[in-house]
């Protein structure tokens, strides 16, 4: 998944980002209130992590403008106040969960996972699609029950477009979400057009339906149609 991560401290701030870039994940960060702003602004995440307490802002508001801009959007506070009142405040704002310093990793990304299950998958574990099923959190992808060694960047773009199946995905929206940051570097053509190809070859070797549509001068769609 894309996961924000808006913290100031800046060993805590690495170590998360970090460990959740070991765990597969397309990780942004932003280490106060105004580059944090500027980054939803012009990208989409399916997580943000928010710092309560933080330079030149506070991280309340931007669970507030989260919420009115990108509803689908999931949020977990992280935050050393324990305060009842700051929990409460920050999930009547709209924030899905809340997570206190110290904490350890692990259950952060646990807690990644449940939420990204109820927002994206309805709270499946696994995902199917015809002869097509998927374990996010495993990072398993089977066809007709037989395993498909995807690399990471071909799981996260198959898990994209299942997750926004029957909807239109321009190229650049593709990539600034499979490879965040590293997207401007990229050539939204020909990188991207190499890693759909070669990902619908493994699928339809196990034998899957290729139900990746090409939308020419737009990007791609994964169909459920006949």
């Amino acid at each position: 998944m894309k996961v924000l991560v808006v913290e100031d401290e800046p060993e805590l701030l690495r170590s998360i980002s970090t460990y959740l870039r070991n765990e597969g994940n397309v990780v942004e960060t932003a280490n106060d209130f105004l580059s944090a702003m500027d980054k939803i602004s012009v990208n989409g995440y399916d997580v943000v992590l928010v710092d309560i307490t933080m330079p030149r802002g506070n991280g309340l508001d931007i669970v507030k403008s989260l919420r009115s801009e990108q509803p689908t959007t999931g949020i977990i506070i992280i935050s050393a106040k324990g305060a009842l009142d700051d929990k409460v405040k920050g999930l009547e704002l709209g924030a899905d969960d809340y997570l206190a310093k110290p904490f350890h990793l692990p259950e952060l990304v646990a807690r990644l996972h449940a939420l990204d299950r109820r927002k994206r998958f309805k709270g499946n574990k696994a995902i199917e699609l015809d002869e097509l099923r998927i374990i996010p959190e495993d990072r398993v992808v089977e066809v007709n029950g037989a395993h498909v060694d995807l690399t990471g960047t071909q799981f996260d773009l198959l898990l994209f477009l299942v997750a926004n199946r029957d909807r239109v995905l321009s190229r650049s929206a593709i990539v600034e979400h499979v490879w965040g940051d590293h997207a401007e570097a990229m050539d939204h053509h020909d990188f991207l057009y190499t890693h759909v190809k070669n990902l619908r070859k493994k699928l339809t070797e196990r034998g899957w339906h290729d139900r990746i549509k090409t939308v020419y001068g737009i990007g791609y769609r994964l169909s459920t149609g006949s």
